[in-house]
């Protein structure tokens, strides 16, 4: 009998947690699924603006304390360093082409907080780029951009092994921070 009992208090629990979930995720925003699709232009048009080397609209989707990472374990940018990094690549119209294969879009209870998955189709081949956006007064702005390429597990041990004598040494230094 307390066996029953329990199971039924557990049902009871997990479905009062469900419908918590879903109706404050589906009401808070008001709007979510249009929100969703407001990120989703906004990420499509991020990548163009890149494709197309257009450079005050590429850099208008950052904020201004904005910090994209790239693949290299070296590379967090300050919005500021990353911009004249990639100045003279834009100015030479070599950018790079970034396309989505699938996106991912969470929103906060807030409405003011979004991040995101997305797998590109990128000159690397399947790369993943994640961030983290921020509602402000003039729209959405990503506050950070992570790119990483992928590997497939079936490979990791023939990468790691060419990648570890570079990353060694990088590991070294940096546990000496």
């Amino acid at each position: 009998m307390s066996f029953f009992r329990f199971k039924v208090n557990l049902k009871n629990i997990l479905l009062t947690l469900i419908l918590t979930s879903f109706f404050s995720s589906a009401t808070v925003i008001g709007q979510p699924v249009q929100e969703a699709d407001t990120i989703k232009k906004l990420l499509n048009d991020f990548h163009q603006a890149a494709a197309s080397a257009d450079f005050e609209a590429y850099f208008g989707f950052f904020n201004e304390d904005a910090v994209f990472m790239g693949t290299d374990a070296s590379e967090r940018w300050p919005v500021k360093e990353f911009k004249a990094w990639c100045k003279p690549h834009f100015d030479r119209k070599k950018t790079w082409h970034f396309t989505a294969l699938q996106r991912h879009i969470t929103l906060d209870v807030s409405g003011r907080l979004a991040w995101f998955d997305e797998l590109l189709d990128t000159q690397m081949k399947i790369c993943r780029g994640s961030g983290v956006l921020v509602k402000q007064d003039d729209g959405w702005k990503i506050s950070q951009y992570v790119l990483s390429m992928t590997i497939p597990n079936e490979k990791s041990d023939s990468v790691i092994k060419m990648k570890a004598p570079l990353e060694d040494e990088i590991i070294e230094f940096l546990k000496k921070d």
